[in-house]
């Protein structure tokens, strides 16, 4: 019997997923420790935990879906906390790229002895920024006006080219991530050559990785789109989507200037 509740509130009902998505994230945590002592299991152990983490966060976002699509308990005061709950997130990662910058200036502003006193270090031949970290600028930045155009359609009620455009988005994403992988595979320097190394590849990398989950964010935002789960007033996951993805671009373009133009013009101070 469902019960009928005189407040604008969403009290969800109760789930497994949580139960089961704690224990799915032991088992990576477990894999990853494992696996980085060399024990035996430990790789294995990790994609274990990965693929149950996947199908479990599918199943509840499902769940989520549902709730908000047929079941219209997605309020607008939901939908509020909903949207401050994506802003905090954003938030969180604002600091989690912070601490890569800070190491990156940390290294740079100062250089230690150790790395020759000089930035980028000696025997580092940096990559111009004026090539395919340029191309990718380009390409991040119409996906910023494709999704633009696609989310300006959808309001005003335009599902085609609503949909023509996010899937120009879908492409020109897939298409940073494949000339980002060129890029790392034409390098002169890996990621275990000194500070310089680890500081390009990990921010770049983590970066990577956030347009990879943009991409499929979109993806099932694409699908959803098709399947008539939006509405002209009434699309926050899209909405989110949207937030998710600007914020990578702009984060793109402090790795434009500081890791790929600073560090090839700019002397160490």
């Amino acid at each position: 019997m469902k019960i009928n509740y005189k407040h604008p509130f969403h009290l969800v009902d109760p789930s497994i997923w949580p139960f089961f998505i704690s224990f799915s994230a032991l088992f990576v945590t477990f894999g990853i420790v494992l696996w980085m002592h060399m024990y035996e299991g430990g790789l294995g152990l990790l994609y274990c935990g990965l693929l149950i983490l996947v199908l479990i966060c599918a199943y509840w976002w499902r769940d989520v879906v549902r709730e908000a699509t047929f079941e219209g308990h997605h309020t607008q005061i939901v939908q509020r906390g909903l949207r401050y709950g994506m802003l905090l997130f954003i938030v969180s990662e604002v600091m989690f790229f912070f601490a890569f910058f800070w190491a990156f200036f940390h290294s740079s502003l100062s250089p230690a002895f150790a790395i020759g006193g000089t930035w980028p270090p000696r025997d580092i031949v940096t990559i111009s920024p004026w090539g395919v970290p340029l191309l990718n600028t380009l390409l991040l930045l119409c996906s910023g006006f494709t999704l633009t155009w696609s989310h300006h359609s959808l309001m005003a009620k335009d599902k085609k080219s609503a949909l023509f455009a996010l899937a120009l988005t879908l492409f020109l994403a897939v298409l940073f991530t494949y000339v980002q992988l060129f890029e790392y595979q034409s390098a002169s320097f890996g990621i275990s050559d000194g500070i310089f190394g680890s500081v390009f590849y990990i921010t770049t990398g983590i970066h990577g990785f956030h347009v990879i989950v943009g991409t499929l964010f979109l993806a099932v935002c694409a699908i959803r789109m098709y399947a008539n789960h939006f509405s002209s007033n009434q699309h926050f996951g899209f909405e989110a989507a949207i937030w998710y993805w600007h914020f990578v671009d702009v984060v793109w373009l402090f790795l434009f200037v500081c890791l790929y133009w600073w560090s090839a013009n700019v002397p160490a101070l």
